[in-house]
């Protein structure tokens, strides 16, 4: 199974795309885990995601960065304003 990533607004542009599908793995237990994981694959991502004003929306619901994730979640990353 995959976890399905939106990107909204200029994180979209930060991240090169908008959607993003990756595998999910064991290791991407936490929305956290996962952040960290796209920033090593982009650092200026992971830069962005970092910033405090950064939301995270798990199936269409506003969360904490600790909320655990399973396979087929959507995660939308995204700023307020």
């Amino acid at each position: 199974m995959t976890l399905h990533i939106l990107f909204l607004g200029p994180l979209g542009d930060t991240a090169g795309c908008e959607r993003l599908d990756i595998p999910f793995d064991r290791t991407l237990s936490t929305i956290a885990h996962l952040r960290d994981r796209l920033g090593q694959d982009n650092a200026l991502l992971g830069q962005a995601l970092a910033e405090p004003q950064v939301m995270v929306a798990l199936n269409q619901q506003l969360v904490d960065w600790d909320c655990n994730l399973q396979q087929g979640d959507e995660i939308a990353f995204l700023l307020p304003g």
